[in-house]
C-alpha cells in the first residue's frame, strides 16, 4: 500500500484515495474506496472512456492491472459490498438509468461485487450510449442473479486473476 500511496503522490497533486458514493442493495448508498487514478478535481459524472486525459500516468497502470481497486476490500469487510456481484454504479446516474431500462433496480437485490461476471466476460465494452451499455451489463447482472452459486463465483475469481494478471484491465 506504501508503494501505491507514493507513486500516486508523486505522479499527481490530490489525495490517495478517491472516494465516490454508489448505490448498494436496497438502493442503499455506501461510500465506495479506490486508489486515485485520476487527476484531482477532474471528475465530472460521466464514465472514463478509453485512453480519458484525465488518468493520471500511474493510474494507468493502476487500471490496467485493477490495483485500484484494492480499497475496495475495506467495502467487503464493512458489508457494504462482496467479492463478486453487480458492480456499484454512481449514485448521480442511477436515476436516469432506472427511467430508461426497465427492471434496472432489480439488480439491487445483491450485493454488489468488485468484480462480476460482466467485468469477466466482456471486459469493458465501447457501446455507442451509455444506455445500450447500462443493457449489456444488466443482462450478465441477470445472468449472475438467476445462477448465484459458489461454482460461479470462483469461476469469477479466477477468471479476474487472469485478467488482472495479463493487465488487461480498464485503461
Amino acid at each position: 500500500w506504501l508503494l501505491i500511496a507514493l507513486a500516486i503522490k508523486l505522479d499527481s497533486p490530490g489525495p490517495v484515495l478517491f472516494t465516490q458514493y454508489r448505490v448498494g442493495k436496497g438502493n442503499r448508498p455506501f461510500k465506495l474506496y479506490k486508489f486515485r487514478s485520476m487527476t484531482h478535481g477532474r471528475w465530472d459524472g460521466t464514465w472514463t472512456q478509453l485512453n480519458d486525459p484525465r488518468v493520471t500516468r500511474v493510474g494507468y497502470f493502476l487500471r490496467r492491472t485493477y490495483i485500484d481497486e484494492i480499497p475496495q476490500l475495506w467495502n467487503v469487510l464493512r458489508g457494504d459490498m462482496s467479492l463478486v456481484g453487480p458492480r456499484p454504479e454512481q449514485a448521480v446516474l442511477i436515476e436516469q438509468f432506472v427511467r430508461a431500462v426497465p427492471y434496472y433496480n432489480r439488480r439491487h437485490i445483491v450485493r454488489p461485487g468488485i468484480t462480476g461476471w460482466n467485468q469477466v466476460r466482456c471486459g469493458r465494452q465501447e457501446l455507442p450510449d451509455m444506455i445500450q451499455e447500462i443493457r449489456s451489463r444488466l443482462r450478465d447482472d441477470f445472468y449472475y442473479i438467476e445462477n448465484m452459486s459458489l461454482r460461479l463465483d470462483f469461476e469469477i475469481i479466477v477468471r479476474t486473476i487472469v485478467v488482472m494478471l495479463r493487465g488487461h484491465g480498464i485503461a
